[in-house]
């Protein structure tokens, strides 16, 4: 397996992993909500071996070991961090590896600005989480009022797999310490009494005080043209869900596989090496741009 070697891009302000020959085509990897660049750490080096690419998985902002932002995180904010990446590196076009929430980010930036995205492969993830118009006051009283509460303490334990079961125990979405391991490794620090702290920031945490309405995110999946696959974990986030099943008949040519696994397939042991393979497939039967630029 090829060792990931550390970046940092946007004049330090986002961290990153980087996997494969740094001449090779690079595809930009975005980790999910409260997570960071080691949720790839088992993915990248199996895709890299398998299509000859390089990899590069970034910490979203106030994930990991990249800096956090100065007010609120909306998801929108986030297309920022995929752009400033994509030009610290040169990407004029960018194929885009993405989970959960930067599956929505790589969405909005692919409906957004088409000319940036050339394909999209979507890991347990497809949109961004949407309002109803009707429950809009009740979203930005969430929002306001959590704003205006103090920030709870960054969570500190006495070591890294106190960490871990703390994740387990406590995470939005099921997960198994061995799959966990990776992500709260690469989010601790060490403190001068022994115990760990995470990095995460907490403002994370807050509800976002506005989000776009289910027709806005149907409208935004409708407008990508770009080669998109879509792998879904059996136990994931996804499955038959109405707000899942419009979502994927919104989007024009989506290729969707669904393996065994959960919402972090992509990391866990047992189920990464099918996702390797069904993503290596896909790419290998995609056609070729004629104007592809040189290793980008």
């Amino acid at each position: 397996m090829t060792d990931a070697r550390p970046l940092r891009l946007a004049d330090g302000r986002l961290a990153a992993l980087a996997w494969g020959e740094e001449g090779a085509p690079t595809w930009l990897a975005l980790h999910g909500w409260l997570d960071n660049a080691a949720s790839f750490s088992r993915l990248a080096p199996r895709l890299v071996a398998r299509l000859g690419i390089r990899v590069v998985a970034i910490d979203f902002s106030g994930h990991g070991h990249s800096a956090p932002l100065p007010g609120d995180y909306a998801i929108w904010d986030y297309c920022h961090d995929l752009l400033d990446a994509s030009e610290a590196l040169g990407l004029a076009r960018v194929t885009l590896l993405a989970h959960s929430m930067g599956a929505g980010v790589a969405c909005l930036t692919a409906a957004a600005l088409p000319e940036r995205v050339e394909a999209l492969a979507l890991l347990d993830g497809l949109g961004t989480l949407t309002t109803p118009a009707e429950q809009a006051p009740a979203q930005l009283r969430r929002g306001l009022m959590g704003h205006r509460r103090p920030l709870s303490p960054t969570p500190r334990y006495p070591d890294s797999e106190s960490a871990v079961a703390a994740r387990v125990a406590g995470g939005a979405t099921p997960i198994d310490a061995e799959t966990a391991r990776p992500l709260v490794a690469r989010n601790l620090a060490a403190r001068d009494d022994g115990h760990v702290q995470l990095r995460t920031d907490g403002r994370l945490l807050r509800p976002s005080p506005v989000r776009f309405c289910p027709e806005q995110g149907l409208a935004m999946l409708s407008a990508i043209r770009c080669p998109a696959l879509l792998v879904e974990g059996t136990t994931g986030i996804l499955g038959e869900a109405e707000r899942a099943r419009l979502a994927r008949g919104a989007m024009p040519g989506l290729d969707r596989r669904v393996l065994d696994g959960g919402h972090h397939l992509h990391l866990e042991p047992q189920a990464v090496e099918a996702v390797a393979e069904a993503i290596a497939d896909w790419h290998r039967a995609m056609p070729v741009r004629v104007n592809e630029e040189d290793g980008r």
